[in-house]
């Protein structure tokens, strides 16, 4: 870790070097040239205090958690666990997602899938593997087609276990996620817990930059979240929760394209934690192509945002709920300001270049960004299980993938601001889990 630390040190020397670099170069003596250098110069110092905050406080909460590691276990007797299994015509995904849940090392669960009016086979794919053994069972149940949502609210009420955990039917869990997970709820604040997401299917450019951006951009950020127990969403492949505390506030609600994220939110609304297990995996398909990977972002970006939109009252409850004020302007950041200040800033870098005739400026704008990917993916590699192959990828990652991702966002934006309709959009699997 102290390498980690050093070799991060070192790189981030680097980048700021390039900012300063960067802010020298004599450009057009032109008032708003200087300015937007000057506003390039401020965005550069934010990116690089971001990447260094969630850094330290990841650092921060592993520590902390080897330091529980060393407690005694409080626990006397482990609680039943629910798994709900939601899904909708994933015929070609749902035996592997269910022969992996079968295979977890935790003694006493049960596995409910719940069908949401398939037109295809995965009921009866289901259906032909459930089993009891006294400790473990698989149940399936089939239903209407109301939605993600309504799903998991009638796998909620069958459910037998204090707690629960919800998956994705396109997952697979490691064999001890659940020891790893339930611990966490000895804390009675603790209303939930992610899980760390990885993509399986790595077998294409697409692919590869989505599980590089699965450890970076999202399992980092909940790491450093969870250091202040504030993790704001949990992912729809891995998370556990008090099914109690969800019964409380109303359980899933409908009104958004991300219910889990909506739900997140309404746990801290409501005093309550929400912690990460980095080490409790799920392995999950991820888009192959270009169309369907914005397809997903586009749903992702839209419901974050109407979750964002239907807690606004509490944007500036700094008083009465500091917690959830602070997690909607950080959501708020990274899904409209981030996304459209990196795309203003690549554009302005451009025209600068091109209109001095100053190519350094492109080669310093590529330095910052490419060795706070390089530093952040290989202290990502370094503490997950991913492979360190993945560090090559973001040579180019944030110019190449995250600024089509970025785009997609401001699109999807502009459409939500407007009202656009939308429907899920559900991708088409391709069996790889």
């Amino acid at each position: 870790m102290i390498r980690i630390v050093l070799l991060f040190a070192m790189l981030l020397t680097l980048s700021i070097f390039s900012v300063y670099q960067l802010n020298r170069l004599p450009v057009e003596q032109n008032i708003y040239i200087r300015l937007g250098v000057v506003l390039i110069l401020v965005f550069s110092l934010i990116v690089i205090a971001r990447y260094f905050i969630l850094l330290l406080f990841s650092m921060l909460n592993l520590y902390q958690n080897v330091k529980k590691e060393e407690r005694p276990k409080s626990r006397k007797t482990l609680p039943l666990v629910s798994i709900l299994v939601p899904c909708y015509n994933e015929e070609k995904v749902i035996k592997a997602s269910l022969e992996s849940l079968r295979n977890l090392t935790y003694p006493k669960y049960e596995i409910i899938v719940i069908d949401d009016g398939s037109s295809d086979d995965t009921y009866l794919i289901a259906k032909n593997l459930e089993f009891s053994d006294g400790h473990r069972s698989l149940k399936a149940y089939t239903k209407p087609n109301s939605g993600k949502a309504e799903a998991l609210n009638f796998g909620i009420e069958k459910a037998s276990g204090e707690l629960f955990l919800a998956v994705d039917a396109d997952s697979k869990i490691s064999t001890d996620a659940l020891e790893l997970m339930v611990p966490y709820f000895d804390d009675p604040k603790i209303a939930a817990v992610a899980g760390s997401v990885y993509v399986t299917n790595t077998d294409n450019l697409w692919t590869r930059l989505q599980a590089l951006e699965y450890i970076q951009g999202l399992n980092l950020v909940r790491n450093g979240q969870a250091y202040f127990k504030l993790v704001n969403i949990i992912p729809g492949p891995i998370g556990m929760f008090r099914k109690k505390t969800v019964q409380e506030i109303g359980k899933y609600t409908d009104d958004t394209y991300a219910e889990d994220c909506d739900l997140t939110l309404r746990l801290i609304e409501a005093g309550y934690k929400i912690d990460y297990e980095i080490d409790a995996i799920s392995y999950t398909e991820a888009p192959e192509s270009l169309l369907d990977l914005l397809k997903q972002r586009y749903r992702w970006t839209r419901g974050i945002l109407q979750s964002i939109l239907k807690h606004k009252r509490k944007l500036f409850s700094f008083y009465s709920n500091f917690s959830l004020s602070m997690v909607l302007w950080y959501m708020l950041f990274e899904a409209i300001f981030w996304p459209v200040a990196s795309i203003l800033a690549n554009l302005f870098i451009i025209y600068v270049s091109l209109l001095s005739g100053f190519g350094q400026m492109l080669l310093y704008w590529w330095i910052i960004f490419t060795i706070l990917d390089v530093s952040a993916s290989i202290y990502c590699v370094s503490v997950t299980k991913e492979r360190m192959q993945l560090v090559l990828y973001s040579i180019y990652y944030r110019i190449f993938f995250i600024n089509i991702i970025n785009i997609a966002k401001v699109l999807a934006t502009l459409e939500e601001f407007f009202g656009i309709e939308m429907n899920w959009g559900k991708l088409e699997r391709k069996g790889k889990i």
